[in-house]
């Protein structure tokens, strides 16, 4: 298999960091397709193009809208066939695990080399798992953040945007114009996303999106 004719999402918020990381992985990635995504809901735009199959995701986990694993986690329920990588600043072997326990494919740090990342992207691009030198992952039972994601994960694409429209303190009406949709269709969705989530209104229901916020979670 060559590495070739690819079509990769880099999804991080900051202009200069994607258009180094472009750039830079260029040369080795002949003939690749870039896409860019500077928040959760511009990624979820840039995966609904019904033409393309993407090949990767490179995620920032802190992007505006993503609360932490909260899109990883979307990701891998409703995009299984694609592979994401995790680049982070964050670089300790608690938030390596989590992401790895939410079903990333690798985890990048933001101070690797140039030759690291084009390792690391091979890697995964072949089929493997890829970690940074000398990690080991924490193992740690399941929990409520556990469970936490796993209602997540059944949200809809579009129940997740909406979701994530909630915790910007958007109000229903102000989602059904940014969506497109009648006010009753918002109304609809947030029903839906009470009762997979298991609450009652959408403060609990921002509550719980933020349990999987990267400052909230402990491995122990």
């Amino acid at each position: 298999m060559k590495l070739e004719n690819l079509k990769i999402i880099i999804a991080d918020d900051h202009p200069l960091f994607r258009n180094a990381l472009r750039q830079a992985l260029s040369s080795a990635f002949a003939d690749t397709r870039w896409f860019e995504a500077d928040s959760a809901d511009a990624l979820q735009h840039v995966l609904d193009k019904a033409d393309v199959e993407y090949d990767l995701v490179l995620l920032d986990l802190q992007m505006p809208g993503s609360h932490g694993y909260s899109t990883l986690i979307h990701l891998r329920s409703h995009y299984p066939n694609i592979p994401v990588v995790v680049i982070s600043a964050h670089e300790d072997a608690q938030t390596i695990s989590r992401a790895i326990h939410y079903g990333s494919a690798g985890f990048i740090p933001k101070s690797a080399s140039m030759e690291t990342l084009t390792e690391a992207m091979s890697a995964v691009l072949y089929g493997d798992i890829w970690l940074p030198s000398g990690v080991e992952i924490i193992k740690f039972d399941e929990d409520g953040t556990d469970q936490m994601a796993g209602k997540l994960a059944d949200l809809t694409p579009q129940q997740y945007r909406v979701l994530q429209m909630f915790a910007e303190g958007l109000l229903n009406k102000q989602i059904a114009y940014d969506l497109g949709v009648s006010e009753a269709t918002i109304k609809a969705h947030a029903t839906a996303i009470f009762r997979k989530l298991g609450v009652r209104n959408r403060t609990q229901a921002v509550i719980a999106l933020k349990q999987l916020e990267m400052d909230k979670v402990d491995l122990g």
